[in-house]
This record gives structure tokens, C-alpha cells and sequence, in this order.
């Protein structure tokens, strides 16, 4: 065997600047602060469609939401057809494939090019009644349907510990699923493992005795620019993420941190057990490590939670590459500043192995030595919609409802607390930004151009709805729950025009 193994792993939810490496004040991410010192962290990592499925068709594509169709989230469309998938290429080219944990596809048992994928899918059974993998675990030990017995939902930010033994949590059960499949592997043939975390994403509901290792580590507290202060003169879109938050307080921001943090830490010293396997097996010296995430988390910054948006902390992705021992290009404890994409994944680990990259692939390698001088992201349509343009600076955000431009200075201010938009001194360079961003705009998105300029549509506010589902908190899942249309989660539950609202 003389091409390299590659350990893949993606988490859910978790931003670039949480990790210790990255200068992070209170997470404890040791294992993956070595991960960085043997290799390269990129520093400008993006998911240029913050939101989980666009991200990972993107991810396992190598493509842009123009391409594989999905900027928005469209749980019931299949993987485009006619593109070649990260797996299905390192499958065709002799390597053994294996998926554990989320990939998050439709139909929901689509292998998308791998050998075998043990499943974890956060309990979606209204789209198919069926029990994945994680499920079927938990009713072998006796548990059937109980993973959601601890009452916290999926998308909301309250907490409390695991409810049930700890070697049953998710991350200990994907962590043990990869551990076998390296212990199972073919010796005559290299390897691609998956390993797909489903935490940090809610529900937080770390083990209790992460919950106890940050109990006396201070939580840093969430920050906030004066353009998000004042919820009235926000954009429509960024109204309706900071109206998530509405039910927090700063107690319950602080608990939520640490848990989200705890959830981090857990799975990072996990990554440590899955490194310690490669060692212990001889694999070691020979496997390429990449670790990312499928996009980030506001976790309260600017008033804002979870992601959709394009301000860092959701955007921003953490990016490791650990090479062979012998590879000369990824080098040692480095940093690289180069915008790069989830969609560079999958091109950067077929060159490393030297598989050829299929001319689907829009992406570019990380180490190669072509870079994209701005990079374009989207997310939504209509009046939930935003783009960004950044450069290597810079970073320009527009909303289409009202018309609405943000730009920020990355280099002076990277978290975003001065929006320097309209300033007579940035006028060129918010021209700049503005034109590469109408070249990329196309579909639905032409109506808010006219006579070759960003007019965008009737600005609005968002008045937050009812949130009768407890941002669909799922409840007993055993006997599996039928199909139904009604389980849908709504990101953004508004109320209509002719109810009356409290404040």
C-alpha cells in the first residue's frame, strides 16, 4: 500500500476562533491544538452557505450552491445528480470508504459513494419513519427511542447534562464506531474514514463531567457592535437571528457557553482516542488528519444565535490539515491566511493522495499554489436572503430586504464591531466589493438588480412568532414516529401581519 489513509472529521456548529490555538479565552481544545502544531490551520476558512445541508453538499461535492442547487436548506432534495462525491471518487480510485456519524442526505440511507455509513441523524424520522444507526445502538442497550428523554431541543440553547449512562452519549458512540472501522479495515487497501460529529449543535447536553471541568474556568461573555444594539434599524434577516435569543438572559447566555464548550472539549479529547487507535495500529505516519466543521454558531455575539448569517462567528470554520509525516507541503505548526472553502476538501485531500480531481469540482487544493483573491457566499432567497463578498481585508455583507450593505475591517476589527459602510474613505473599496458581489448574483436573485446596479427589495421588520414546537424539541422516539409534514422545523416562525404582539 503506498497511498496515504485520510481521517476526515466534521463537527456541527463549531466556529473557527474556538479553539486554544486560536487564542480562545476559556475552550480547552488540547488535542486539537496539537493537531494544528503537526500541520497547518487556515485561518480564513469559510462556509460560504452557513447552514448545514448547502454546506455539506458543498463539502461532499467539492461545488457551490449554483452548482448542487441548495443555498437555502432543502432536506428532501437527493445530492445532484452527475457529480462525483468525495467518497465516490476515493472509492473509484481503490480506497475503502467509511462514514460514521452525520452526513445529513437525502434519502436519508444514501451511502453517497461509501462502502458502508453507520448513521447518526438527530432523530429525523418525519421525513421517512425509519431509526438510524445511533437509534438502533440505543435500543440494543436497552433504550429504544430515549435519546431525546432529556427534553432539550435541537435548535434552542438551553441546557442540562446527559440522562443516560455516559459511554451511550452521541460523541462517545461515533467516536467507538470509527475506532472499529480502523480496526476493521482492509490492510491491503488505504483507507478514507469519516467521522462526523453532530455536537456542538444543540441539544446541549454535554456529559456532566465536562459540565464539571468548566465550572471553574471563567465563561468570556458575548460581544456585541453598536450596529447591533438597536434591533429596529437592523436588517430583516439579522432581526430575525437575533430573535432566537429573545428568551435568554445573561445567566442562561453563560450556562449555555459553558455547555457549548463542554460539548467542544469532549469531542476533542474523542479526536484524541481516534488519533491514539491510528497510532496504536501502525496508521499513524501514513494518515492525513483533516478536521472542519459544516459552519459556526453566534452563540450570543451581537445579540445573535446559531447561524444563517454571515458574520464569523457562523461562517468562519476551523480548518486543520495534519499531512503524512513525510509531507513536505503542509509543513509544521503553521498558519495559512489564503480564503479557502469548505468546497476545498475535497480537492485538497485528492491531491495529497494523488488522485485525479474530477472536473466537476469547482474547489481549489489548500496547497496548491493558486488562490482566489474574494470569495462569495449566499444563503436564502427572497427576504431572508444575504451575500457576502470578503478579500483578504475586507468583508462586505449585503441584505436584499431593505437594500442593506454592512462592511467590516477583518484585519483591524475581526469581530466585527465597527460596520465602516458608507464612510467617504471606503467608498472604493465598498464599490469593489459591491460589483464582484452583483457578478456573482444569478436566478431569483436578478429581480434586485436594475440597470446594472444593487437595488434589492422593500425593506421590512421581523416580528417573531409563536414557537409552539419548542424549536422542535423532538420527544419519545420508540415506536419510531410516523411520517409527517408537520415536524418541519421553521427557522425563522414569524408572526402574521393581523396578530397582535406584545413587545
Amino acid at each position: 500500500m503506498t497511498q496515504p489513509n485520510v481521517l476526515l472529521i466534521v463537527t456541527d456548529h463549531w466556529f473557527a476562533s474556538l479553539l486554544g490555538c486560536a487564542g480562545h479565552p476559556s475552550v480547552q481544545t488540547p488535542v486539537l491544538d496539537q493537531l494544528a502544531r503537526n500541520g497547518v490551520r487556515f485561518t480564513n476558512a469559510y462556509a460560504a452557505h452557513p447552514v448545514c445541508l448547502p454546506s455539506r453538499r458543498s463539502l461532499m461535492t467539492g461545488t457551490t450552491a449554483k452548482t448542487h442547487g441548495d443555498r437555502t436548506f432543502k432536506p428532501l432534495q437527493p445530492m445532484p445528480e452527475g457529480i462525483p462525491t468525495l467518497a465516490e471518487t476515493f472509492s473509484n480510485a481503490g480506497y475503502q470508504t467509511q462514514a460514521v456519524g452525520k452526513i445529513h442526505v437525502h434519502p436519508q440511507r444514501d451511502r453517497i459513494g461509501f462502502d458502508d455509513v453507520l448513521l447518526d441523524d438527530e432523530g429525523r424520522t418525519h421525513y421517512t419513519s425509519f431509526a438510524d444507526d445511533y437509534e438502533l445502538f440505543l435500543g440494543d442497550m436497552g433504550y429504544a427511542g430515549q435519546r431525546f428523554g432529556h427534553g432539550m431541543s435541537n435548535n434552542n440553547y438551553f441546557h442540562r447534562s446527559w440522562h443516560l449512562d455516559d459511554h451511550l452519549h452521541v460523541t462517545d458512540w461515533a467516536t467507538k464506531m470509527t475506532e472499529r472501522a480502523i480496526k476493521r479495515r482492509d490492510p491491503n487497501r488505504p483507507s478514507l474514514w469519516y467521522c462526523g460529529y453532530s455536537c456542538p449543535h444543540p441539544p446541549l447536553v454535554p456529559l456532566q463531567s465536562y459540565l464539571d471541568f468548566y465550572r471553574e474556568i471563567p465563561i468570556d461573555e458575548p460581544f456585541a457592535g453598536d450596529w447591533s444594539a438597536d434591533y429596529g434599524n437592523l436588517p430583516y434577516h439579522a432581526q430575525a437571528v437575533q430573535a432566537r435569543g429573545n428568551s435568554m438572559n445573561p445567566l442562561t447566555i453563560e450556562q449555555a457557553r459553558r455547555a457549548f464548550y463542554a460539548l467542544c472539549t469532549h469531542i476533542d479529547h474523542h479526536i484524541g482516542r481516534l488519533i491514539g487507535t491510528l497510532h496504536w495500529e501502525g496508521l499513524l505516519e501514513d494518515t492525513i488528519i483533516c478536521f472542519t466543521s459544516d459552519h459556526g454558531d453566534m452563540l450570543g455575539n451581537h445579540g445573535m444565535w446559531a447561524k444563517q448569517v454571515f458574520y464569523e462567528n457562523s461562517t468562519n470554520i476551523p480548518m486543520i490539515l495534519m499531512g503524512t509525516k513525510n509531507d513536505r507541503r503542509v509543513g509544521l505548526n503553521r498558519t495559512d491566511d489564503r480564503l479557502v472553502e469548505i468546497r476545498d476538501v475535497m480537492p485538497t485531500l485528492l491531491d495529497m493522495c494523488g488522485i485525479e480531481i474530477p472536473d466537476t469540482v469547482e474547489g481549489l487544493s489548500m496547497l496548491g499554489e493558486e488562490t482566489r483573491p474574494t470569495l462569495y457566499g449566499e444563503y436564502g432567497e427572497n427576504s431572508q436572503a444575504s451575500r457576502m463578498v470578503r478579500d483578504v481585508k475586507h468583508k462586505l455583507i449585503w441584505y436584499p430586504c431593505g437594500n442593506r450593505t454592512q462592511l467590516f475591517d477583518l484585519q483591524e476589527d475581526p469581530n466585527e464591531l465597527n460596520d465602516i459602510a458608507y464612510r467617504p474613505e471606503m467608498a472604493e473599496v465598498q464599490s469593489r466589493l459591491s460589483a464582484v458581489l452583483l457578478s456573482e448574483l444569478y436566478g431569483s436573485d436578478e429581480k434586485w438588480i436594475d440597470r446594472g446596479k444593487l437595488v434589492g427589495e422593500q425593506g421590512k421588520t421581523f416580528k417573531p412568532g409563536s414557537n409552539r414546537s419548542l424549536s422542535a424539541t423532538r420527544g419519545n422516539q420508540w415506536p419510531v414516529p410516523p411520517v409527517t409534514d408537520k415536524a418541519f422545523f421553521d427557522f425563522f416562525n414569524e408572526a402574521p401581519d393581523d396578530f397582535e404582539t406584545g413587545d
